[in-house]
């Protein structure tokens, strides 16, 4: 028994009504995606590959470019354009995995919070609190050092440190869900608990969870970017663009397009998921309030 408005059918209308931003940042990260994917197609070198007669080369447009290396060449005679595109490889699998993660680590959290109350929610938002009062990079760092470089390392710390974030707001959605008439109503009528919560509660965070995804993208690409920077994301062999941005920096003067174009990666990737996720937080005002017109 649910008297939730069903939330498959607004979303299908809001999708109709798709504004610019959901628009350009999911085709970007579409995008990203797919480079990622044919990395082994478009690369012209292996990422690993070098050339040591070859080194700190212009761009292939610049004077004493070559062709072959269309962005230039780093310090070691790497291709500066295939280091990028296997560097993207990283970006995907984090920027997918960690938001994912987190969300199912908070929305647990909140769920048992916001739906038992009590002493239980009290204690879930006191570690929440413990949890907040460290900065998140000095946490990340620690977890890193002690989980050993690799992306499940990086993927675990990204989700240790930021399924607060998810957690807190849910546990308001849930504490609101909670209050409504309907909840009660399947109570009574012999709803278990688990029944109440998967088919009165869940189905309404969804919009909630998706806008909440879609903003933690950015914030694991960012995340990576500043572990690999440091040199305690990945192994060494794997190219990222945090790394990128470490190496680029020494050669800044001699060969600047070493720290441009991955710096330009990640901050085009962080600007997508951001008009992704401000477009995603629109369709949930938006579902918000016919859910509240509807109540």
């Amino acid at each position: 028994m649910s008297s939730l408005p069903a939330v498959v059918p607004v979303w299908r209308r809001a999708a109709g009504r798709l504004n610019g931003q959901v628009l350009v940042g999911a085709g970007a990260l579409l995008a990203l995606a797919l480079v990622a994917w044919l990395a082994p197609y478009l690369a012209p070198h292996g990422p690993n590959d070098q050339d040591l007669l070859a080194t700190l080369l212009p761009p292939a447009w610049a004077p004493g470019g070559d062709p072959a290396y269309p962005l230039g060449t780093d310090a070691l005679g790497q291709c500066i354009l295939s280091r990028l595109i296997y560097s993207a490889r990283v970006t995907v699998i984090i920027a997918t995995s960690a938001p994912l993660g987190a969300a199912l680590v908070g929305t647990a959290a909140a769920l048992l919070a916001g739906y038992c109350g009590g002493r239980i929610d009290w204690l879930v938002m006191r570690l929440v609190d413990v949890w907040l009062s460290f900065p998140a990079i000095v946490m990340a760092l620690v977890l890193m050092v002690a989980l050993g470089p690799s992306i499940g390392s990086v993927i675990v710390a990204i989700v240790l440190v930021d399924w607060t974030r998810f957690c807190r707001v849910v546990r308001s959605e849930v504490l609101v869900a909670r209050q409504r008439s309907y909840i009660p109503a399947a109570r009574i009528a012999g709803a278990r608990h688990h029944s109440v919560l998967w088919r009165d509660i869940v189905p309404g965070l969804v919009p909630t969870l998706i806008a909440l995804v879609g903003i933690e993208i950015g914030v694991a690409v960012i995340a990576e970017s500043v572990l690999s920077f440091v040199g305690v994301s990945v192994q060494a062999d794997v190219p990222t663009w945090g790394r990128m941005l470490a190496d680029g920096l020494a050669d800044v003067f001699s060969a600047p397009i070493g720290l441009i174009a991955p710096m330009l990666c990640m901050v085009g990737t962080v600007f997508a998921a951001s008009l992704l996720g401000e477009g995603l937080r629109h369709l949930n005002d938006a579902y918000k309030q016919r859910q509240g017109g509807a109540a």
